[in-house]
């Protein structure tokens, strides 16, 4: 395997490295789609995320790489063979990454069942496709505006469930499908429909790099990873096994992060000031805020998290009219988030409302 460009020498694009560190500690975010100019790292990062993420353990011999200690998520194949009293061998994986290609049809994607097998001869046959191939790894979709509007939706639907359920002529077949979603576009070339777009738990747009020294730092990593790419990746270990065990340990720590009503009440009165519809994106923001907490080692949220994660999880979600500028909408955003943020000491639990009159529509005056 050729060496991975380290994540950690990805310069700038602060923003995308931190949504994908976030659904890498929580895959259950829901996944993160990055909007940008061509040539911004896109693809690089997702690569690189997978290549440093920690080990997992799996069943050996599962096609699926089913995960040992979580029996409600087993495949058909594995709750099978436990039922008979075997016994299921255990093993230690890398993260597998899954680039999907832009012609991918829904049967390649969610698998087959042979249908005459289990006519014929009663025997129920499921050839895997990429969501089985993805299960607990990265699934990143280049150009994810150009696939087929139903294919999205399959995969996004896969995404929210964590399950691959397949049924066929009355026969059903049922796999984990667990694993962090990114996909990347250019807005240039179309956008996804606002149904699709909502589905995508947080969302990043991110543009060239302006500052003259940052791109020359950028030039300089590029020539050196590509006149010796193992001591480059060997020079930027350290830093990339930092992280790496920054998110295993976040992943232990995250089931004990916790949040008070306060924080449902902020949480709830940013997007309701903000007239964000349907309650998704609430439930993303809190989960984006744990993740966050957890990620810097804490047991519980603060205003600042609920901030970076409405960051992440609103923009996409905004109403547009057809009169209406969004660079407008992004100033009431980060007017919001502004005011959230003044509500909180950095790092400590809020003792107070802060911020919370102006948020519920009742402004000062």
């Amino acid at each position: 395997m050729p060496p991975i460009y380290p994540f950690t020498a990805i310069v700038g694009q602060e923003r995308m490295k931190r949504a994908l560190v976030l659904n890498a500690v929580d895959p259950r975010i829901g996944g993160v789609l990055i909007r940008g100019e061509r040539g911004t790292a896109k693809s690089t990062a997702a690569r690189a995320l997978a290549a440093l993420l920690p080990k997992v353990k799996v069943v050996s011999d599962c096609r699926f790489g089913c995960d040992p200690d979580a029996p409600a998520t087993w495949c058909t194949e594995c709750r099978e063979r436990a039922e008979r009293g075997e016994s299921l061998p255990v093993s230690l994986r890398q993260i597998p990454f899954i680039n999907l290609p832009v012609s991918a049809t829904e049967d390649r994607v969610v698998g087959t069942l042979d249908i005459e097998a289990a006519i014929q001869r009663g025997e129920r046959h499921f050839e895997p496709g990429v969501l089985a191939a993805a299960n607990r790894g990265l699934l990143y979709i280049d150009e994810v505006n150009l696939l087929d509007d139903h294919v999205v939706d399959v995969l996004l639907d896969a995404a929210a469930m964590g399950m691959n359920i397949v049924e066929r002529e009355g026969i059903s077949f049922t796999h984990p499908a667990r694993f962090i979603l990114v996909g990347t576009m250019n807005p240039e070339e179309g956008d996804l429909r606002p149904q699709l777009l909502d589905r995508f738990a947080l969302s990043v747009e991110i543009y060239g790099i302006r500052d003259a020294r940052e791109r020359v730092m950028i030039m300089e990593r590029n020539l050196a990873f590509e006149k010796d790419p193992l001591a480059f990746v060997a020079h930027w270990q350290p830093k990339e096994q930092e992280l790496s065990q920054q998110i295993e340990q976040a992943r232990k720590l995250l089931d004990q992060v916790t949040y008070t009503s306060r924080d449902l009440l902020s949480i709830a009165s940013l997007t309701a000031s903000l007239q964000v519809d349907g309650h998704r994106p609430d439930l993303v923001i809190l989960k984006t805020a744990r993740a966050h907490a957890a990620f810097e080692g804490r047991t519980s949220i603060t205003a600042r998290d609920i901030a970076l994660a409405a960051e992440l999880a609103l923009p996409h979600r905004l109403k547009r009219t057809p009169f209406q500028q969004a660079s407008a909408t992004m100033e009431e955003l980060a007017e919001r988030i502004e005011q959230l943020q003044g509500g909180a000491t950095s790092g400590e639990p809020r003792e107070h409302p802060g911020g919370m009159e102006e948020e519920s529509g009742q402004k000062k005056t």
